[in-house]
């Protein structure tokens, strides 16, 4: 037994926790309890989903962006007040 959870699992009861029981006490009936291990699950899972909202809200607020830039300028284009062209250059060979 090296570890003292080994020990309590075995029933023995380690020195400085024996000091501790009052004199007169009935050692078959002491029960010790230990504080269960921390579990990194809940905070891993917290984080991951998190990680995953902030991904998604920034992806619906560039495509709302997106969509009142180009409606913006389609009611500016459509006024008048603003034309947007695509030009593409033609390359033309010297003779």
């Amino acid at each position: 037994m090296q570890l003292p959870e080994d020990q309590i699992r075995a029933g023995h009861i380690p020195a400085d926790l024996y000091r501790q029981i009052p004199p007169g006490t009935d050692l078959r009936r002491v029960v010790i309890v230990q504080q269960a291990p921390r579990s990194y699950k809940g905070p891993i899972v917290l984080t991951l989903v998190i990680t995953a909202g902030s991904v998604a809200v920034l992806l619906v607020i560039a495509f709302v962006v997106q969509v009142v830039a180009a409606a913006a300028v389609a009611v500016l284009s459509a006024t008048g007040g603003l034309s947007y062209t695509i030009n593409r250059a033609t390359k033309h060979k010297p003779k």
